[in-house]
């Protein structure tokens, strides 16, 4: 799939897409699917909001969407998928990291109407607190369709002492092992793209 960068607020994808999304600023972004393609987005977000809408408005289209943040203030994710065609997909999964004891919220949706058929729509929520922070997580699905395959989990807390513990165990630093830990959260099986590397250069930071 082709490589494209984003730095408006409308985006319309016409051809099969890997789309990479660095932020530290506040943004918001919409996605228009107009014709049957795969659209794979890697978004790295640090310590900023962000508002993403995607329409899908082609039968057959996929989306898949990863989003990774790392946050040291109040902040906020919000996602609506609208699945607005029939036989379409979405799979989001948003992982965040919460460094201090600040907010961290995620607020994701996904939308199927009455008479749109034979869809999948998933979410995988994720938020991991290193103190204590204050995270949420509203996993929405409004599905208004019996024929649609859809799932949602979230999960809030902090990591296994018994994880942590292993690492350890094997002479590896406490800080360390949470880093390591970090990483395999928020790093996906992209191409180490630009915005990978410089959103792990603020991962080796923490």
């Amino acid at each position: 799939m082709n490589k494209i960068d984003i730095d408006s607020k409308k985006i319309t994808i016409t051809s099969s897409k890997e789309i990479y999304i660095y932020d530290e600023d506040d943004t918001e972004r919409i996605y228009n699917i107009e014709e049957k393609v795969l659209l794979k987005i890697y978004h790295y977000n640090v310590d900023s909001n962000a508002k993403v809408i995607i329409n899908i408005n082609t039968e057959g289209a996929e989306v898949e969407y990863h989003y990774s943040t790392i946050s040291y203030k109040d902040n906020s994710f919000k996602i609506e998928v609208n699945h607005n065609r029939k036989n379409t997909i979405s799979n989001i999964y948003n992982h965040g990291v919460n460094i201090l004891n600040n907010k961290l919220h995620f607020d994701i949706s996904g939308i199927v109407k009455k008479n749109i058929k034979n869809c999948t729509c998933n979410q995988e929520n994720q938020i991991i607190n290193i103190s204590d922070g204050d995270s949420t997580i509203l996993p929405i699905l409004l599905i208004d369709n019996y024929d649609v395959s859809s799932s949602h989990s979230a999960y809030i807390g902090k990591f296994r002492e018994d994880i942590l513990f292993y690492l350890m165990s094997r002479g590896i630093s406490r800080d360390i092992s949470t880093k390591l830990l970090i990483y395999s959260l928020l790093v996906n099986d992209s191409e180490d793209s630009e915005e990978l590397i410089k959103f792990k250069n603020k991962i080796e930071n923490i």
